[in-house]
């Protein structure tokens, strides 16, 4: 997001950043205008973003979280929280400490259907070095286990 990196523009306290994260989005939906669904992903303030998105656009319908800034940043607009996701975080994270994490899932775990899937990975810092592997597989393991529910059914044919 802007300010990062090579980025441009500067750091606007997540204005900026969520105008940005939607711009993304709607441009995503004209160079795909056939696709079911549309999932958003973050990591640590771009998971508060994106959840933030995901308040505002009801074409969202899962999210990935990783490492998001409980604690540090307000997560009370996640009431309810609409789409099931999953939130991956490293128990040896300096930045964004667990345990505020696991409180922000129990509080939206409380809700009505909600369905969080939370992950910790067991030895891993903010930057899930040299836990990238498992990061990965927890990745691959939600999204296939849930991307499933939203392709279309093939339909078997007698000949």
């Amino acid at each position: 997001f802007r300010g990062v990196g090579k980025s441009e523009g500067k750091f606007d306290n997540g204005i900026g950043e969520l105008a940005d994260a939607a711009a993304a989005l709607d441009w995503l939906q004209i160079q795909n205008p056939n696709a079911s669904c549309f999932w958003i992903s973050g990591f640590s303030f771009g998971a508060w973003i994106a959840l933030h998105l995901l308040m505002r656009r009801p074409e969202i319908e899962n999210f990935i979280a990783i490492s998001p800034p409980a604690g540090r940043y307000d997560f009370g607009f996640l009431s309810p929280c609409p789409s099931p996701g999953l939130i991956l975080q490293g128990d040896m994270d300096s930045v964004v400490m667990e345990e505020d994490v696991s409180t922000l899932v129990e509080k939206i775990s409380k809700q009505k259907g909600s369905n969080i899937d939370y992950r910790v990975i067991i030895g891993a810092d903010h930057f899930f070095r040299d836990k990238i592997d498992e990061l990965n597989f927890h990745l691959n393991d939600y999204i296939s286990e849930n991307l499933n529910e939203f392709r279309p059914k093939k339909v078997k044919r007698d000949r």
